[in-house]
């Protein structure tokens, strides 16, 4: 199913190298991105101003931006003032590459005579035969649709493990890009927007009020979802969109409730309601409760060997995006019969929402129990100009130390701001009264 038919190591050839220029363009905005604070400013820096040596200010020549190879023409160093080169870009620009070929491999059939039913993506109740569409297009496209997915993670991952922060050129671009081709094409979702298990619905139902029959109904994907594709296409995005940054906002809004301590940061809110404008609601689901195993390796290290309480989020929120997407034909037959329990899903959802407060009161009550504090004073304080000024006070008690005596006297406000101008005048008598000291008794033993 490749395009044109080309050969299958042309394809992933040209990937890959194709993939290592982008890792290169990724590797400028996780520079860049940082130093600006408004998501104009982050667009506006890509380009400006050009790339150039952080230490000698010289424009780096394209002979030297060549992924990886210019790297190791240049042995790691500028070619002008010598300043070494970090290993991580060559490293971004050969995962990169990778990526694009990995992904194209699991998304793609590639075989001889392969079938859509042989991608990673597929599901029988997905949108796998589409009229109108080849078999080869839609696939193709749908791989370019998630490759704009990967790369927004890997800068939103790398800048976050960099500063714990996630800017939004990182996210609401590609958040942009995720709503309005799944409305424009209709056809790149992975599952539609809603689907139940009409038997198991029913047998829900028996057990609920009869006040909730309005909720039964007897269909399995609703008509519509193929009738109106671009609709569709809109809802599986929004639907994403609300319930991924819904569920970090949700955790986020608990942690700080009961920890008073902000659990989860506003960047990942803004993550996760990306990830949903791809993938949607069900698949951020599944994210969402794949990212706590991928991070429980990287909470180790981090409690253990380097003594720090937080994390940033952010990378293992993308990595388990990622093991949805790459092995979403293994994960869903799990996922699916906990979907296709209909209206009980959310109900499912707003339990665990209050589970979550639940454990949370429970860990601080056995670290009452145990006399561990409950809450930890705040990292970070305000500087304050009085806190400035006194700081400066006790570094240079008297101002006079170290320097010759004056001649002329100083204004005395100086000390009385600081309340020192009875003992200054004490030390340093002006030098007036010195003068006379001196004529009429001579060196004195205090005066010298």
């Amino acid at each position: 199913m490749t395009p044109f038919d080309l050969p299958v190591w042309i394809v992933l050839t040209f990937l890959f190298l194709f993939g290592c220029c982008i890792g290169s363009f990724l590797n400028v905005c996780v520079y860049r991105f940082p130093q600006h604070d408004s998501l104009f400013d982050q667009l506006k820096g890509i380009n400006s101003p050009p790339s150039c040596c952080p230490q000698c200010r010289q424009r780096i020549s394209p002979r030297d931006n060549v992924p990886i190879l210019g790297w190791l023409m240049l042995k790691g160093k500028c070619r002008n003032c010598g300043m070494g080169i970090s290993s991580r870009y060559p490293i971004i620009e050969f995962v990169n590459g990778a990526l694009f070929v990995i992904l194209y491999l699991l998304e793609v059939p590639t075989g001889y005579l392969e079938t859509i039913e042989e991608s990673f993506l597929y599901t029988p109740i997905g949108p796998q035969i589409v009229e109108g569409w080849s078999a080869e297009l839609h696939v193709n496209l749908r791989y370019l649709y998630h490759l704009v997915l990967i790369e927004a993670l890997l800068v939103a991952s790398l800048i976050d493990w960099d500063l714990k922060i996630i800017p939004d050129g990182s996210t609401v671009p590609a958040m942009f890009v995720g709503i309005t081709v799944a409305v424009t094409v209709g056809h790149v979702h992975l599952v539609p927007v809603w689907f139940q298990d009409p038997s198991l619905t029913r047998v829900v139902m028996n057990l609920l009020p009869d006040s909730w029959e309005w909720l039964q109904s007897d269909f399995a994907v609703p008509d519509w979802t193929t009738s109106s594709p671009h609709l569709h296409g809109l809802a599986v995005s929004l639907a994403g969109f609300i319930v991924g940054g819904g569920m970090i906002w949700g955790v986020r809004l608990i942690g700080q409730w009961v920890l008073r301590r902000e659990a989860m940061g506003f960047g990942d809110v803004i993550l996760m309601a990306m990830i949903g404008s791809f993938l949607g609601w069900q698949s951020v689901v599944m994210i969402f409760f794949l990212a706590p195993l991928c991070a429980l390796c990287g909470v180790v290290v981090s409690v253990v060997s380097l003594k720090q309480r937080e994390i940033p989020y952010g990378p293992y929120i993308s990595f388990a995006a990622l093991i949805v997407v790459m092995f979403f034909r293994q994960l869903w037959p799990f996922w699916e019969r906990i979907f296709s329990m209909g209206i009980v899903v959310p109900v499912m959802g707003i339990i665990g929402a209050l589970l979550l407060a639940i454990s949370l009161y429970g860990i601080q009550l056995t670290k009452l129990c145990l006399g561990i504090p409950l809450y930890y004073p705040d990292d970070y304080e305000e500087w304050t100009s009085a806190d400035q000024l006194g700081y400066l006070y006790s570094e240079n008690h008297d101002r006079r130390q170290g320097r010759w005596r004056q001649t002329t006297s100083d204004w005395p406000g100086i000390d009385s701001g600081q309340g020192t101008l009875a003992s200054d005048q004490w030390h340093h008598p002006p030098a007036s009264d010195w003068q006379t000291t001196q004529q009429r008794h001579g060196p004195q033993d205090g005066l010298r």
